[in-house]
């Protein structure tokens, strides 16, 4: 697979799921909003993110070149595995078109050596 890593750091923010999405998670390079009966998420651009906001910072995110079949099987697996094998931590934000995997800033050397060590493409 080509894997493209995308610039900037990222967020994870956790709301209140009664809340009303933020003015403060505008469009970036990477939005994702999602609402359950426990919680509303926001992955965004960490410096769009208050400083009293409930999050976890220093996250880098790494883009599935698309679009991706709904028919493919095992996307995700095929990068899990080898992160997984080299102890790294992942989030996984899915869309239509694509897969995005964001790994910890302090992780993304050792993540990237070990998707090009399983034979996927990683480009900036």
């Amino acid at each position: 697979m080509r894997i493209e890593v995308l610039q900037g750091s990222f967020a994870i923010a956790r709301l209140d799921p009664t809340e009303s999405v933020p003015e403060w998670s505008s469009w970036g390079d990477l939005l994702s909003i999602t609402r359950t009966r426990e919680e509303l998420s926001i992955v965004c651009e960490a410096a769009q993110v208050p400083p009293d906001v409930r999050c976890h910072r220093g996250w880098r995110a790494l883009k599935v070149e698309g679009p991706l079949d709904f028919a493919m099987v095992g996307v995700l697996a095929a990068l899990a595995e080898p992160l997984a094998r080299a102890s790294v931590p992942i989030f996984v934000i899915s869309t239509f078109d694509t897969d995005y995997v964001l790994i910890g800033e302090t992780d993304l050397e050792r993540a990237i050596a070990a998707l090009r060590g399983a034979g996927h493409q990683v480009f900036s």
